[in-house]
């Protein structure tokens, strides 16, 4: 394994080894033992340029790559200028890997689909034709079908990055919108679209949104260290009684993080009250098309919307 101190050196250790980055390790280390993962190692702990919080004149904040989950959870700033971001950081995995995890690490972790990392079965990701998921065990996978693997999107960062309309700078590619670091979901061999020299270098926000209400919320099958089934997150804004900002992400219920605009179209203008929440929230349903075994996420994907809505309602009014 590597040690490079620069970016230059980060991409001339990958030229030359041909391996992967290695960033918090929860991942790459995981699949390593599974023979997933290629060595050697290009380790980025040593790189002081990928580090940090910073923040721009406009009050936009930037995370450099190689930031901990647990740094942007304990962050006064963050919290208060982007308090969705805060949340989720604060609510995924353990205080533990919450110390070693990073941003670049969570964006780009692989799924988590068993069939992908059980070594006696054969997919896309692995470089098969077919996902055995579809017509076998799929009861945590997709019901919001974007192609042919079904595995959803493990980051939660992600998800609610997507909904502050985030963007990532990349070495290769400078900046991009953070949903292309994605594309559609309808590549079956990748969790996302970087290539094996490419580097993502930081996330930037937008400035902060005055009188934002958010709210994230995710829901586990056995316990709050668990990735999700179903999690969601929503901005609000209000104005005259009017919601004037509508923001509204799900992760765990497709290949991408997928933005909910079905329910952003039916808040918009309209008055932030319990029933324009319910109408909204059952539009969350719009794009799903359900396995054998995810019809149960459905319901849970309208429960959820609703909820967040509710909170970020909340807040707005405690605010």
């Amino acid at each position: 394994m590597t040690r490079p101190s620069t970016l230059d050196e980060v991409v001339d250790a990958l030229t030359a080894g041909g391996g992967e980055l290695r960033a918090g390790g929860t991942d790459v280390l995981a699949r390593r033992d599974r023979g997933l993962a290629r060595a050697p190692f290009v380790d980025l702990q040593a790189v002081p340029a990928l580090r940090g919080v910073t923040w721009h004149d406009s009050g936009a904040g930037r995370l450099g790559a190689m930031t901990t989950i647990a740094e942007i959870g304990d962050d006064d700033r963050l919290r208060a200028a982007y308090p969705a971001l805060a949340l989720a950081a604060t609510e995924l995995a353990t205080p533990q890997v919450r110390a070693t995890a990073t941003v670049g690490g969570n964006l780009l972790q692989r799924n988590r689909c068993w069939y992908y990392r059980n070594p006696h079965f054969a997919c896309y990701q692995t470089g098969a034709d077919g996902c055995p998921a579809r017509t076998g065990v799929n009861l945590h996978l997709a019901v919001i079908d974007q192609g042919p693997c079904v595995a959803p999107h493990p980051s939660s960062l992600a998800t609610v990055l997507l909904a502050y309309d985030a963007t990532v700078e990349v070495n290769t590619r400078g900046t991009l919108a953070l949903r292309d670091l994605y594309g559609d979901g309808s590549d079956p061999t990748r969790d996302h679209t970087l290539g094996d020299r490419e580097v993502l270098v930081a996330v930037d926000l937008p400035a902060p949104v005055t009188g934002e209400g958010a709210a994230y919320q995710r829901v586990a099958a056995r316990a709050g260290a668990d990735w999700p089934l179903v999690e969601a997150v929503a901005r609000l804004v209000v104005s005259d009684s009017a919601i004037t900002l509508a923001a509204v992400v799900a992760g765990g219920v497709a290949r991408t993080p997928v933005r909910l605009v079905e329910v952003e179209a039916a808040l918009v203008g309209r008055p932030a009250t319990p029933e324009t929440f319910l109408a909204a929230s059952a539009h969350a349903a719009a794009r799903c098309e359900p396995l054998t075994e995810t019809a149960y996420k459905v319901g849970l994907l309208r429960d959820t919307t609703l909820d967040v809505l509710e909170q970020a309602a909340a807040r707005l009014a405690h605010s």
